[in-house]
């Protein structure tokens, strides 16, 4: 397994990456290599989670696009009982 030194990490990285480590319960650097992998778009984890495709989007919508997706959306939630009788 190949080493390498990275220096100039700032207090911000440095603190996400301790809290990483600690959260996980996992060393500080596995947390690092975790974040470098995600990064290189390398890391699979998850891969298998069932609706993973769609997690790049969650979040993104602003409160405006969200109240209009929602509006978009409303006729389906609408049940026409003459269609079901």
């Amino acid at each position: 397994m190949k080493q390498l030194t990275i220096r100039g990490f700032d207090d911000e990285l440095a603190d996400y990456i301790r809290r990483l480590a600690r959260r996980e319960g996992i060393s500080l650097n596995r947390a690092v290599m975790r974040l470098v992998r995600r990064g290189a778009d390398l890391d699979d984890s998850d891969a298998d989670v069932i609706g993973a495709s769609l997690d790049h989007l969650m979040g993104t919508w602003t409160v405006d696009e969200a109240d209009a997706i929602d509006r978009a959306l409303e006729d389906f939630s609408r049940i026409d009982e003459a269609m079901w009788k």
